[in-house]
């Protein structure tokens, strides 16, 4: 099998939840590649700032700001990249939001908050750009960053709906392969499955409690570029193969 990126050069590429961790070694990793890529976060200035860090390399790097819990922000984040870049060839659902709470005594906002970034954004935004895809007879390919929790429910203090919330990116991940192969379509679509991973979830994020901190300093643990790197080999994959689902996991990790 030949791993190559070339067919993807100077294509558009949207990376959801773009401005730092996983999000924006993703963006960084394809913009190397030669595509362009629109990164949507509310905090579209750290995607700025990186964008200028990027100007010299093969592809470009935009930033559009955008509360993925709304559609019409999503659908605008769409809208403009189709009217001033292009037709989207390449959608990666990154976004993901975490509330440290025990499920038992949650708050039902936070909980909502949960399924409208993890699942119902990633809905909306694959099917606005399966749509694109389709009008335009485009061999695209959607990836899903999922997680380990997305396949066994992995015990952390406080997780309450996180991993019920990327069950449903497993189950979702395989639905839309199964309408895409009814549909005749030459989409794919990939669920890429990180263990634990550097992050504003995870070590660097201010809101994440000395518990939760503790358990993960001293447990193995990837860096974000690994996930991008795991990113770039399933889209290097040749249009025939298509890697449903990709673990990632550091050596020694024990869930």
């Amino acid at each position: 099998m030949v791993l190559s990126m070339d067919r993807w050069v100077g294509k558009v590429a949207v990376v959801t939840g773009a401005s730092a961790g996983i999000g924006a070694a993703i963006a960084d990793a394809l913009v190397e590649n030669g595509l362009i890529v629109v990164g949507i976060a509310r905090r579209a200035d750290l995607i700025e700032k990186r964008a200028k860090e990027l100007s010299n390399k093969k592809g470009k790097l935009y930033a559009f700001k955008a509360d993925l819990t709304r559609e019409d922000e999503i659908l605008s984040a769409f809208k403009w990249t189709e009217d001033n870049l292009g037709h989207v060839h390449v959608l990666v659902n990154n976004a993901a939001f975490i509330s440290e709470e025990l499920l038992v005594e949650g708050n039902t906002e936070t909980w909502k908050r949960s399924f409208d970034v993890n699942v119902l954004a990633l809905c909306i935004a694959t099917r606005e750009a399966v749509k694109i895809m389709r009008e335009n007879d485009i061999k695209g390919h959607i990836v899903h960053i999922n997680s380990i929790s997305g396949h066994n429910v992995v015990y952390v203090p406080k997780n309450n709906v996180y991993t019920a919330t990327k069950f449903a990116v497993t189950a979702l991940t395989e639905t839309l392969r199964q309408e895409l192969n009814v549909l005749g379509s030459k989409i794919k679509v990939s669920s890429v499955s990180p263990g634990l991973v550097v992050s504003e979830m995870t070590l660097q994020g201010t809101g994440v409690s000395d518990e939760r901190r503790k358990i993960f300093e001293v447990l193995p643990i990837l860096q974000a570029e690994d996930i991008a790197d795991g990113v770039v080999y399933v889209l290097s994959t040749p249009e025939h193969v298509q890697v449903h689902e990709l673990t990632i996991k550091p050596v020694g990790e024990t869930y």
